[in-house]
């Protein structure tokens, strides 16, 4: 077996071995407390080209990847690179080898230059030793032109959209001249033009050599950009096939084992009356003058493209940033809501559009995580939490959202971003709201929890719920809203029946 540093002379000398496939997993196991998350799983790169990894979540994906990127260890199995088995123990001995992977969860520094970011621990040095950020600058600069990438190499990465965000961390990614890039759901926060971008980016890495694996759960990405892919299901290898032999249908059978027949459950259930009511709302400098009604078993859509003031206004609707002016109105009598616990006593609940920055506690558990929205309700007595009770509720709520863990002592980071957010939903769904707000429900999951959540969110709805959902996905909004309302730059620019909302009709108002 060939150490990192051996590897890395080998590969700076150019003589590699000749080998069909630049990376080859075979046999890979990984268990952790309670649950196998790879099961004698296999996994074959080729030279210049696009390798799609599907599945559900839990699937096992991001943790192969995670093995091939140097961050888990496999407890089995033989990791070939160029021709050679090897040992990764670290991201570094990954990066050291030609193997960079850019995460689903971004990972920048948000107080340091994208410049910065982009250089770490490999900053050029003047002649006295110091960073010299002058040609740090240019290599940015360089760099970002060879991209196409219109970006401040020197502006503080707080002050970028995720979007943005996500341009650095792939331009970072191939800064090191990798011979195999992991990209980890890529697009979930970009723009139809910026997802074009990407996949030039894509196609001149592959003209070039470059062995991307690429993992999505959108089926237009996967027709669009792979050459092949791979179905993991359960922690098992299902089977790789050539992109252009197979139809969507086919794919997903292979990755969740049976048809999904209705991926938007939509059914008509009575309309009742208007729960929320809300009247030029407005936050200076964002959106304004925003009105509209949400009725009881009502669905409506908020549409619009990136910037469009959409999240915006759902958090200050919830009280995340109170308004400048307008008013909001619950069954009819005006309510000032100045913070999220004002918003959660007028039995209203909103799933953010981040897990990771401002919905999951990372260092929690699952239990901590699903109670925490309920603390001070009716499971707390005399001053003290009945944690049986609370325990118990919680127990149930996971089984009823299908949250694939051993159990609920487990901490939420272990979980796939597919069952965090289930937990995300049940901890909102504990506090029996009569309003729900749901900014991206679906992002970064795969068909099978999205055709779950697609229904739970039907049955909220034929309960009486006023259900806001908001989503970047057209079809997703069509197929769910009895109404769509669409925005851009800040305001209201229609609202659609579900009757006359077409994607057409959507786009025109959304780029007005």
């Amino acid at each position: 077996m060939i150490s990192p540093g051996t590897m890395a002379a080998v590969r700076a000398s150019g003589a590699v071995p000749s080998s069909e496939y630049l990376l080859q997993a075979e046999g890979v196991r990984k268990e952790f407390p309670g649950v196998v998350a790879l099961d004698d799983v296999q996994f074959k790169l080729k030279r210049g080209t696009v390798h799609a990894l599907m599945g559900e979540n839990g699937a096992g994906k991001s943790t192969l990847m995670k093995i091939l990127a140097g961050i888990y260890t496999p407890d089995h199995g033989e990791i070939r690179l160029r021709g050679h088995e090897i040992q990764l123990k670290s991201p570094l001995d990954a990066l050291e080898n030609g193997i960079a992977m850019i995460h689903q969860e971004l990972n920048l520094m948000p107080f340091m230059t994208v410049s910065e970011n982009i250089w770490i621990r490999r900053e050029p040095k003047n002649r006295f030793g110091f960073v010299d950020h002058g040609e740090m600058h240019r290599k940015t600069a360089e760099l970002f032109k060879r991209l196409k990438i219109h970006i401040d190499p020197d502006i503080q990465v707080r002050e970028l959209s995720v979007a943005n965000r996500q341009m650095v961390e792939i331009a970072k990614a191939v800064s090191y001249e990798s011979d195999v890039l992991i990209m980890d759901e890529p697009t979930s926060a970009l723009t139809d033009r910026e997802v074009e971008h990407l996949f030039e980016i894509i196609r001149d890495l592959r003209s070039h050599g470059i062995g991307i694996v690429y993992i999505t759960h959108k089926m237009n990405e996967l027709f669009e950009i792979a050459d092949e892919f791979s179905v993991f299901r359960d922690g098992k290898y299902i089977g790789t096939h050539a992109s252009s032999d197979v139809t969507r249908d086919d794919i997903i059978r292979m990755m969740v084992g049976r048809e999904i027949t209705q991926m938007f459950p939509k059914e008509d259930v009575p309309i009742g009356e208007v729960v929320l009511s809300v009247k030029n709302l407005t936050l200076k400098g964002v959106f304004h003058d925003v009105s509209f009604d949400v009725r009881a078993g009502e669905i409506l859509g908020l549409a619009g493209l990136v910037g469009s003031g959409r999240s915006n206004v759902a958090e200050t609707i919830f009280g995340v940033t109170p308004a400048t002016s307008g008013t909001i109105a619950i069954n009819g009598k005006d309510v000032t809501i100045d913070s999220p616990n004002t918003a959660i006593r007028h039995r209203m609940a909103f799933l953010t559009e981040d897990r990771k920055d401002t919905g999951c506690l990372l260092i929690l558990d699952i239990l901590e995580n699903m109670q925490i929205a309920v603390l001070q309700d009716k499971f707390v007595k005399n001053g003290f939490v009945q944690e049986g009770a609370l325990t118990k509720v919680c127990e149930e709520m996971s089984r009823k959202l299908r949250v694939k863990t051993p159990n609920l002592s487990e901490r939420i980071e272990n979980l796939s971003g597919g069952n965090q957010q289930k937990v995300l939903i049940g901890r909102w769904l504990l506090t029996n709201p009569r309003i729900l707000i749901l900014d991206e429900p679906t992002r970064g999951i795969d068909v099978g929890a999205k055709a779950e959540i697609h229904r739970f969110v039907t049955e909220l709805a034929k309960d009486g719920v006023a259900v806001i959902m908001i989503s970047s996905e057209l079809p997703e909004v069509l197929g769910m809203s009895d109404r769509v309302m669409v925005m851009h730059e800040g305001r209201v620019t229609g609202i659609l029946d579900r009757a006359e909302a077409t994607q057409v009709k959507v786009m025109e108002l959304a780029a007005r």
